[in-house]
């Protein structure tokens, strides 16, 4: 089994390349869908974010208010950490189950937004870093996702810079590039992580976890 990290910034395309690489036969580990998953509710997350900050965090069907609940916490750096320690062990868990039951020559990608802010490059044999100009990116979250420049700069900078992502990448996919040019691109990439995984598996003593 190889673990692939995939990341990058807002508007980079990672969605778009996450979605190849499953075209191609990755399996897909995506961290936040799982960390709305175990805040659904019924969910013991759900129930713990609940008791930490109360239930006005809770919409009128009962789920998790999100703008509300992060209005909150991004405001306050304790908070947060508070809500991370919830969230954070179970999304962990969560992911270990699904990539314990891929076929142990599985190429597993997990799409991971915060991979670099988290410091978890060194959970995973490969990191992909989906990368774009500043300027392609304002214009994505612009132009498709309706933001306005100031929203989209203010999310942009607050995650980590282009240059950390690319500090722990070992691969890096160019997405300042059109669709067809970038199908080509993953294309070659999933080659790479084949082989990668390849020989990861027929390496002499080496045991699957």
């Amino acid at each position: 089994m190889l673990k692939v990290g995939l990341t990058g910034g807002i508007g980079a395309g990672k969605s778009e390349v996450s979605r190849l690489l499953v075209e191609h036969g990755a399996v897909l580990i995506d961290a936040d869908r799982i960390a709305r998953e175990v805040v659904a509710p019924g969910t013991g997350g759900l129930a713990a974010v609940v008791e930490a900050f109360g239930p006005e965090v809770l919409a009128a069907d009962g789920s998790l208010d999100r703008p509300r609940l992060g209005a909150i916490v991004f405001a306050d750096p304790e908070k947060l950490a508070v809500l991370n320690a919830i969230v954070h062990p179970l999304v962990g868990a969560r992911s270990h189950a699904l990539e314990s039951a891929a076929d142990p020559g599985a190429v597993v990608v997990h799409d991971v937004p915060l991979l670099t802010e988290n410091g978890l490059a060194p959970l995973y044999d490969v990191v992909v870093v989906v990368d774009a100009s500043t300027e392609t990116q304002l214009d994505r979250l612009v132009r498709l996702r309706g933001m306005t420049e100031q929203d989209a700069r203010a999310r942009m900078a607050a995650q980590a810079t282009r240059e950390k992502r690319l500090e722990i990448a070992d691969v890096v996919i160019d997405n300042d590039v059109p669709l067809a040019e970038l199908e080509r691109r993953v294309a070659d990439v999933w080659a790479d992580l084949v082989r990668r995984a390849h020989a990861r598996r027929d390496a002499p003593g080496t045991a699957e976890e």
